[in-house]
């Protein structure tokens, strides 16, 4: 008889090089420091990740609370349809117009677009990404095995949109599509109707598809307007709309989302890798069709809270000496410029090292928003999802560790200006 026992020697089946290539998340990398940190009686405040402290509303809640069924069954691979349907009413009221039948709900956003990433390019093609993007888009185009192209944006512009030729030097036979967050994570940026216009003109010169990840569509401040990619002429065949319940409604953890398109042909190959997968999350779908129900006081009181936010962490943090950091139009993130050296190693500091009263802050360091980890090596992103007195507090940590923090650039001049 053959002898299966496992050998004691220290050979091992070789990972995947995919696998090995697939970069770390810059937003939870550090939790084993802030875990140390707080097993040590540091509080952490919680800046690195868009997980909102805003209830969820009530009718989403009440609709897992109160459900009646006696099976949870899959539901069809495209999501229930009277949730779609819903949807479809949802988007109208904000001048999208589509049906049921080209919504296809997902888990989570992050699926969604990989599927449009699978559905789209074939392995070798590139999309453009305007730079610093979400990290996990990374994670998502090496999946399909799709090249990042990144386009820079510049703090010092308020990360505003590349001028068209500044896109048109980057593209190749090989380009294939362009993605965009708006309003942007990490940055906040909210695209004018100017700028998606800009972007129109390219994608229909090129024929390339458009991207819209536009799951901050609800939180715009200071008076200006959201403009969704499918509210642009022609574009019906390129452009895809991708959307998440997550921060809208604060329900990070129902992972729903949805893939939505006007291209039949596209929708369909989508449909296959839905399929493939077999359906949706139920409770998911329950609450987030529930959700929709949310009334628009909701929102209101939503924005005017993040709108305070905002003020408090961004004001505050350009009050620090060598400082700077754009104030964003939208979501709810901010990248801010700091006098240090190099920003994963602040980051670690930070938890490492520092306390202030028994606080710290942790944040993303946005070398990972960035194609080249260098471009960000002195910035960070910060997310104010958190109640007011706590980001008050967060920038009076940071004032303090801009000062003690031995890597930085402006400890001396700025220990002068305080005392």
């Amino acid at each position: 008889m053959a002898n299966f026992a496992r050998t004691t020697d220290n050979h091992m089946p070789a990972i995947s090089a995919k696998g090995r290539s697939m970069p770390p998340s810059p937003i939870r990398k550090l939790v084993p420091y802030a875990e140390a940190a707080k097993k040590r009686g540091t509080q952490v405040i919680h800046l690195n990740i868009g997980q909102p402290d805003i209830a969820t509303p009530e009718v989403a809640l009440d609709a897992i609370r109160h459900l009646d069924r006696t099976v949870i069954e899959y539901s069809h691979s495209a999501g229930y349809e009277s949730y779609r349907k819903g949807l479809s009413a949802y988007y109208a009221q904000h001048g999208i117009a589509v049906t049921h039948e080209q919504i296809l709900i997902t888990n989570g956003g992050s699926e969604a677009l990989l599927f449009g990433m699978m559905s789209c390019f074939e392995p070798g093609d590139e999309v453009i990404i305007p730079e610093p993007y979400y990290a996990n888009y990374n994670s998502f185009a090496m999946s399909a095995g799709v090249k990042v192209v990144p386009v820079r944006c510049r703090i010092a512009d308020g990360f505003a949109l590349p001028s068209i030729s500044a896109f048109e030097a980057l593209i190749t036979p090989k380009t294939k599509g362009i993605l965009i967050c708006n309003p942007g994570n990490p940055t906040g940026y909210l695209y004018s109707r100017f700028e998606l216009e800009t972007l129109r003109s390219i994608v229909l010169k090129h024929d390339l598809f458009l991207f819209a990840d536009e799951v901050y569509r609800e939180f715009c401040y200071d008076g200006a307007k959201h403009v969704s990619a499918l509210e642009l002429d022609g574009l019906d065949q390129h452009a895809i709309l991708i959307d998440s319940v997550s921060k809208r409604y604060s329900m990070c953890g129902a992972r729903v989302g949805a893939f939505i398109t006007r291209n039949a042909e596209l929708y369909a190959t989508a449909l296959k890798f839905a399929q493939a997968r077999l359906s949706p999350p139920t409770f998911g779908q329950i609450a987030s069709e529930a959700a929709l129900r949310t009334p628009q006081s909701y929102f209101d009181a939503v924005v005017a809270e993040y709108v305070q936010r905002r003020d408090i962490l961004v004001d505050g943090l350009n009050s620090i000496p060598g400082v700077s950091c754009p104030k964003p139009k939208g979501a709810f993130y901010c990248v801010a410029e700091l006098p240090i050296d190099d920003s994963d190693a602040f980051c670690q500091w930070l938890l490492e090292s520092f306390s202030h009263d028994g606080h710290t802050v942790m944040m993303a360091p946005a070398t990972g928003f960035y194609a080249d980890p260098a471009t960000g090596r002195k910035q960070v992103r910060l997310a104010y999802v958190l109640e007011q007195p706590l980001l008050k507090l967060a920038v009076e940590c940071l004032r303090r560790a801009v000062l003690e923090y031995p890597g930085s650039t402006v400890k001396e001049q700025a220990g002068e200006a305080v005392r």
